[in-house]
């Protein structure tokens, strides 16, 4: 059997990704060369394509002719093969939740710490986020063409949005999406364990952002209720973590807010 042949039986057997190793260990009798060269040659003929340096994706016919898979086709196989946790997060979480907005132009994935070097030049859509823990009671799931794919629940996309909002453009990129989120979110799902995910400062931040930027009272006034029912305490923190606060700030005493920074939503 050839390589060639090995991959087709995969592809035909509902086995869509495979590892480097995979192969050496089918083919132990070739030398690393030799399988270098002829995953090269395919790679070349668009037959497969390697997202992650030694990992690699069969490419089905309806992706053939861009020769580009998209992330969720082989996410979670590839997390599984990293053996790390993993949730897709920010934007394609908000995407999956129907809030996008628009097409999010990479696909944010969110694992645990210690990070790792991702070739840009290698795959240019994933743009990895890194925790401490992954915070699975607020995780949901959902089917794809491979199997299934774990994304962020309304109420942490919205967190997220918030916390990691340089990542994904600034505020004002988080407010629109948090503007179509609303409508699919309820902050009474969120409880006391999200602290373990997240600070008090960008909970004042998302509510801030809720009452004044995205006028929904409703969930306002119940992330404050929350806040105040679990006892904590605010002190001024500034809306943007990258804009200089100066000595006449704007303040806002309800969320203990310093206005440092403008937030303009596109039209939806």
């Amino acid at each position: 059997m050839t390589i060639r042949n090995w991959i087709y039986d995969r592809s035909i057997s509902g086995l869509p990704t495979f590892s480097y190793e995979d192969v050496r260990k089918a083919f132990v009798n070739l030398s690393e060369q030799v399988v270098s060269n002829e995953l090269y040659r395919m790679a070349n003929q668009k037959i497969i394509v390697s997202p992650y340096k030694r990992f690699y994706v069969i490419i089905p016919p309806h992706y053939a002719a861009k020769g580009v898979v998209p992330p969720y086709y082989y996410i979670d196989h590839l997390m599984r093969y990293l053996n790390k946790p993993y949730y897709v997060s920010l934007l394609s979480a908000a995407e999956l939740l129907g809030a996008a907005h628009q097409r999010p132009q990479r696909f944010f994935v969110t694992t645990e710490f210690p990070s790792f070097q991702s070739s840009k030049k290698k795959n240019s859509l994933l743009a990895w986020q890194f925790r401490n823990k992954i915070p699975n009671s607020f995780l949901q799931t959902k089917n794809t063409e491979t199997g299934r794919v774990s994304f962020s629940s309304p109420e942490l996309t919205a967190i997220d949005l918030v916390q990691y909002a340089r990542s994904i453009g600034g505020l004002s990129r988080a407010a629109t999406v948090l503007a179509e989120l609303v409508e699919v979110m309820y902050v009474s799902k969120i409880t006391e364990e999200i602290l373990d995910y997240t600070t008090v400062s960008t909970l004042q931040r998302l509510g801030y952002m809720l009452e004044h930027v995205i006028e929904s009272q409703d969930q306002a006034d119940g992330l404050y209720d929350l806040l105040v029912r679990l006892g904590k305490r605010f002190g001024y923190v500034p809306l943007s973590h990258f804009t200089a606060c100066g000595s006449e700030v704007e303040r806002d005493k309800r969320w203990k807010i310093l206005i440092n920074s403008q937030i303009e939503m596109d039209d939806i």
